[in-house]
């Protein structure tokens, strides 16, 4: 019998169509192996289409359950990733137009006042530079993410997928129904969408760009005085 660590490997180069089947057997690796492979690009997807991180996770468990029961066949015909993708887009839609009518449910009933969903994309731990160059990264995704957020809906989503995820334009036209040209145009759109949101902050923060403070102005002061006391101690 293989280890559990030789096992573990041999899942892990097994292709998405193989771990599909296992999955459907309920293989704990198998189903450990698809989830590390798309996690990231399904929770994005999601987030394209819900903006709240809670929503966006139970989405994406709810497509794991579909995509590894009979109640959704994987029949080959587009890429397993696209397969998932679509499910997401389902699951997600349908949270969605859910959670719309539970607004309306809630307005007929005279209750104007809904508690706004404040979450939003987990940043990804950004841990190398500096701290100054850390909290520079940190800063820009936060201004994206908030820029992103702001795009409709359809724009939004093939952003996602193309500029986040690096989904071919194909695979994106065939995740979403739509023909290629319509991804085309609406990526060309959300990207100018998007310049036109972030110019004027960028041009803001330019203003406080390339700092120099903290650990690195400390050390290069005490460099400085290393070199001072150095210069001193030498003979006239």
């Amino acid at each position: 019998m293989a280890s559990g660590r030789q096992a573990v490997h041999d899942v892990a180069t097994l292709s998405d169509s193989d771990l599909h089947g296992l999955a459907l057997q309920r293989d704990e690796g198998a189903i450990r192996a698809l989830t590390r492979r798309y996690n990231q690009r399904l929770y994005r997807v999601a987030w394209g289409i819900l903006k709240n991180s809670a929503d966006c996770e139970e989405a994406v468990q709810d497509a794991y359950v579909k995509a590894f029961t009979t109640s959704a066949a994987f029949d080959g015909h587009a890429s397993y990733a696209t397969w998932l993708t679509r499910i997401v887009i389902n699951e997600a839609l349908e949270r969605r137009r859910a959670a719309e009518r539970r607004v309306r449910l809630l307005e007929r009933q005279g209750i104007t006042e809904m508690a706004e969903y404040r979450a939003r994309l987990a940043d990804a731990p950004i841990s190398h530079g500096s701290p100054e160059e850390i909290a520079a990264r940190a800063e820009f995704a936060h201004r994206l993410q908030g820029a992103v957020a702001r795009l409709p809906e359809a724009y939004r989503t093939v952003f996602v997928l193309r500029d986040v995820e690096g989904v071919s334009v194909e695979e994106t036209a065939s995740a979403l129904g739509v023909p290629v040209q319509i991804v085309k145009t609406r990526l060309f759109r959300a990207r100018r969408r998007l310049r036109e949101i972030l110019e004027p902050e960028l041009r803001a923060a330019l203003q406080e760009a390339f700092p120099f403070g903290g650990q690195r102005c400390a050390a290069l002061t005490e460099r400085v005085l290393a070199r001072l006391t150095q210069h001193s101690a030498l003979p006239p």
